[in-house]
């Protein structure tokens, strides 16, 4: 079932987002015998949310064990400057943690830890449907972390789930938004808005917030995030529709907050392309440089699935938050380099620096010392260029010095791409618990109350790459199996 009608049917469970969370939370519910009524902001043909345009690669070494440092790099970026006393209660067991600390914002180890338990049970339950997965390649040159993905991508993913879905019974709404939520003695009144602006009330005793975080909503973009929040944009259309609704639903009806509202996941995106995902990977080769021709962060600390993340938001910190990744001939020592670049606009291209520097609209005489500099401090400590390793030939010296990959930018022609900080997601979002249920600010869980996906709030710092629609499948599956639960 999945017709608009004139009166949304009721429902055991209301899940609000059609992505990969919402999805795996229908299925699962209406497995277990609930009723399931799916809301979806997007028309049907465009449903899917950010699930629907990424590869939606999975940290796993095979189909049923997650990579070697999964944990460790989740709760290596549970937060900044946490409290000892806080890092000492959560080594107890969680029903004896005070109630500040189950609601507390950072990375919660006990959500890591049944992440990384029901990866592999949750593939597994995902193959039933007919999805495939397998180590395909991905756009990274250095990578350090195995990952998997899905055949086809999010978009097979989802396609596939929503189809069962509608053999089973779940219905889904599209057109849909939920814009206010009431607890009540029973369960929770749900204000929805649906095609053409009719409006309806639906009461039901369980609702999963699947809906995604703010980074369609720039007036939230700007609270949480400052100025810099207008120099950003989503990686992909799905991204305009998470306008943060459900993440304030539940703040509004005592939730308590979760993840970094400060911060973002972000890629590096060429401003230039409507392409989705129009990325920029081949940075750690060369140099950024902001409008003003200086560099400002090390292009290379390590593996790039690892640093591009905290480099792109830097570049939103820059002037007019861009930069340019400049390099030379020298690029083509790199194997396969191309498939860093998922843009499909062309470098800027040169033969001289000076010319180059016009194309990017940037002041010749500083952009010059920067490189000069830059080649004069290139291999100073010894070393040898291994492209796709770490090799640790440096450039030292300079007030920002460059970890590996350093050469001489000195042989035309030169090429450069601008890049711009695009959101995948926002970090922050609502404190849930190792059942999804949405705990509140004593760290009690809401009795119906359920958030997956990246309504979910679990990253600071650094976003451990390949985990977000994971935890979207796994927590969506717990949630809807937990509702359905409630009902019998």
């Amino acid at each position: 079932m999945n017709a608009q009608t004139d009166t949304l049917p009721a429902c055991d469970v209301l899940v609000i987002g059609c992505g990969i969370s919402g999805l795996s939370a229908a299925v699962s519910a209406r497995a277990a015998g609930a009723r399931v009524l799916v809301l979806e902001r997007a028309v049907k043909e465009k449903f899917g949310g950010n699930t629907r345009w990424t590869e939606s690669y999975f940290r796993m070494k095979n189909e049923h064990e997650v990579s070697d440092d999964f944990e460790e790099r989740l709760i290596a970026n549970a937060g900044y400057n946490l409290d000892p006393h806080i890092i000492g209660e959560v080594g107890a067991d969680y029903e004896n943690w005070p109630s500040y600390v189950r609601a507390h914002g950072m990375t919660d180890p006990e959500l890591v830890s049944t992440l990384a338990q029901q990866a592999g049970p949750t593939v597994q339950w995902l193959k039933t449907f007919g999805i495939r997965f397998s180590n395909m390649p991905t756009y990274f040159l250095t990578a350090a972390a195995p990952r998997m993905m899905p055949a086809g991508g999010g978009l097979a993913m989802i396609e596939a789930l929503r189809a069962h879905a509608e053999k089973i019974g779940v219905h889904i709404s599209y057109q849909t938004t939920a814009n206010a939520m009431r607890r009540e003695d029973d369960g929770f009144a749900v204000d929805v808005v649906c095609e053409a602006g009719r409006r309806q009330a639906i009461r039901t005793r369980n609702v999963v917030i699947a809906s995604g975080g703010f980074e369609g909503n720039a007036e939230m973009l700007t609270r949480y995030l400052g100025s810099s929040a207008r120099y950003v944009r989503p990686v992909a259309p799905g991204g305009y529709f998470n306008r943060g609704e459900g993440i304030r639903m539940a703040l509004e009806n005592g939730a308590a907050p979760a993840g970094d509202f400060g911060s973002y996941h972000a890629e590096p995106l060429d401003p230039r392309s409507a392409a989705a995902e129009a990325l920029v990977m081949n940075f750690p080769y060369g140099i950024l440089v902001n409008k003003r021709g200086k560099r400002f962060t090390d292009e290379a600390p390590g593996p790039v699935d690892i640093h591009y993340d905290h480099i792109s938001r830097d570049i939103g910190d820059q002037p007019e938050g861009i930069a340019y990744v400049l390099f030379d001939r020298k690029m083509d020592d790199v194997p396969n380099w191309k498939k860093s670049i998922r843009t499909d606009q062309p470098p800027l291209q040169a033969a001289t620096l000076e010319e180059l520097a016009a194309l990017c609209g940037i002041d010749a005489a500083p952009l010059l010392r920067t490189v000069n500099e830059y080649n004069a401090a290139c291999g100073k400590a010894g070393g040898k260029f291994s492209a796709l390793d770490v090799d640790g030939l440096a450039a030292e010296g300079l007030d920002i010095r460059k970890s590996n990959w350093a050469r001489a930018i000195d042989q035309g022609p030169f090429f450069a791409y601008p890049i711009v900080p695009g959101i995948c997601f926002t970090y922050g979002g609502i404190k849930t618990n190792k059942s999804a249920q949405v705990v509140d600010q004593d760290g009690r869980a809401i009795p119906g109350l359920y958030a997956a996906g990246e309504a979910a709030g679990l990253y600071h710092q650094v976003y451990t790459g390949a985990t977000s629609v994971m935890r979207g499948a796994v927590f969506g599956r717990i949630a809807g199996e937990h509702a359905a639960a409630r009902q019998r």
